[in-house]
């Protein structure tokens, strides 16, 4: 049967409550929104394959994680994506450009797969709102400092009755990185 899965990184546990609470602040100003009961965290990839094929992500995702080292990852402002109505906790250029990285290596990891890709790090407070609710996002939210240790990524699979992804395996990095190949002479 296929089914629907999700790459990404969650922060620390004191992150997941902060953004929660924020959540939860915005949806008792405009109700409810889409990602309201979402777990925060920031999407690397999106994608369906038959359940009989995840061992073989599996495999995959504990190898590319093993090469990433950890490091701490700094958010400190909010953006929002008009088009989209997407309000979002984005992060500071250093850690954009390592975030960056483990979203393009691990994309590049699982290239055989039809993804739904993300290629700006973030962390969605709320999806698809309206102009109104867009706006009151960025009245109510404006200061933000959050931080955490970057140290795994995580395999989610969507549940059909909550519709929500739930995590189903976690693969830290191993600080293993792999030499690159460098074509060298005979002579």
């Amino acid at each position: 049967m296929e089914k629907k899965y999700s790459v990404a990184i969650y922060p620390s546990q004191d992150v997941i409550a902060s953004v929660k609470t924020m959540k939860d602040y915005l949806k008792s100003k405009i109700k409810w929104y889409n990602s309201c009961n979402s777990t925060a965290h920031i999407t690397i990839c999106e994608f369906k394959i038959e359940e009989s094929d995840i061992e073989k992500i599996k495999l995959k995702l504990l190898k590319i994680s093993d090469t990433f080292t950890p490091f701490r990852a700094y958010l400190d402002h909010f953006e929002a994506y008009e088009n989209s109505g997407a309000f979002f906790i984005t992060p500071n250029e250093e850690s954009k450009i390592d975030l960056k990285n483990i979203l393009k290596k691990t994309q590049e990891t699982l290239k055989a797969l039809k993804l739904k890709k993300s290629d700006d790090p973030h962390m969605s407070v709320g999806r698809k709102l309206t102009p109104e609710n867009l706006k009151i996002a960025s009245e109510l939210f404006t200061i933000i400092d959050i931080n955490f240790s970057c140290k795994e990524i995580v395999l989610r699979e969507l549940d059909p009755i909550k519709k929500q992804f739930v995590v189903i395996d976690t693969f830290a990095f191993g600080s293993n990185p792999q030499p690159e190949l460098i074509q060298g002479s005979l002579f």
